[in-house]
């Protein structure tokens, strides 16, 4: 498992750590995603019918973005511990987003008083050598959000950015 930093303009809160893994499959990728701290001061999406659904990134949730090296495309997945997911093509930065095609993406979710673990397997076209971004959102009772990723381009979190896409995967 790989840490995720919390960016700089975010306030402490009840997660302490987040790490992440990532597998590339012949048929697609393995994703594991883990907080630890006080999982009961957070908001956590209840379990729900596996669906894909828009906006999952306003709660807590879970991200990985796909990049084939050299390319300007890329591929997003929000995976929500709720089962929910959604994944979108762009044809560069933030331009030409769509759905993007999904063959199946299963979600298993667990959790304790101190740690909750999402674990994702994905079928989908995913072409390599890729760089990859692992990143997590986290909502707080309040409504306000914590930004967790590999690493952060200067100024606000956004993982869009390519400097986000710190993992090199290669089948």
């Amino acid at each position: 498992m790989t840490p995720l930093m919390l960016h700089q303009t975010c306030d402490l809160g009840p997660i302490k750590a987040v790490t992440a893994s990532l597998k590339p499959t012949d048929i697609g990728c393995e994703a594991e995603f883990r907080f630890e701290g006080n999982i009961s001061a957070i908001n956590v999406p209840v379990h729900a019918p596996a669906v894909r659904e828009d906006d999952l990134w306003k709660t807590t949730c879970f991200e990985i973005f796909w990049q084939p090296i050299g390319g300007t495309y890329y591929r997003e997945f929000n995976l929500s511990p709720s089962s929910k997911w959604a994944c979108y093509d762009f044809d560069s930065f933030r331009e030409g987003m769509r759905d993007a095609p999904v063959e199946a993406i299963a979600i298993a979710c667990s959790q304790t008083d101190d740690e909750l673990i999402l674990k994702a397997s994905i079928a989908s076209d995913l072409p390599d050598p890729a760089q990859v971004a692992l990143n997590a959102i986290v909502e707080h009772p309040d409504g306000g959000l914590q930004f967790w990723a590999l690493a952060f381009a200067p100024g606000k979190p956004e993982f869009h950015s390519e400097a986000c896409r710190q993992l090199v995967v290669e089948r």
